[in-house]
């Protein structure tokens, strides 16, 4: 029995770590120059996208909230379109609303993320989401 546990364990750790998660707080760069998202990403995508530039939802896994650089897993849930980068973000997607849901960084109000305006936040390919460009806009005043 106690193996039985181990090894579901072992099995659990691994399917985690299949699938980058990053916890770190959003540390937005919008204040400074806008700069190049890193060359990996950029290199991936034919549109250079910026700091402070909105990007598109396909790009983004949206359990990790990061722009990724390329198309990612589209994920149906509910008449939504919602994406992921691998198999255990779409599963994550299926079955936790807090992974479909945003906290919009200036109402502080949850977003839908497949409605959201969504900008990438920092050089690491870190997201957020907003209502609206206008609540972007006035998050960014505010800093």
């Amino acid at each position: 029995m106690m193996i039985k546990q181990v090894i579901i364990g072992c099995l659990a750790l691994f399917s985690l770590m299949g699938c980058k998660t990053d916890s770190k707080k959003i540390e937005t760069e919008i204040d400074g120059p806008l700069t190049a998202v890193a060359d990996q990403k950029a290199s991936m995508d034919p549109q250079e996208y910026r700091v402070g530039s909105q990007v598109p939802k396909d790009l983004v896994c949206m359990v990790n909230d990061a722009y990724m650089g390329k198309a990612q897993i589209p994920v149906p849930v509910n008449g939504k379109t919602y994406y992921g980068c691998c198999q255990m973000c779409v599963k994550t997607l299926n079955t936790h609303l807090q992974a479909r849901e945003g906290i919009d960084l200036y109402s502080k109000r949850p977003v839908d993320k497949t409605e959201a305006y969504i900008v990438l936040m920092n050089e690491e390919g870190q997201v957020a989401y907003f209502e609206s460009k206008e609540s972007y806009m006035n998050f960014k005043k505010q800093r």
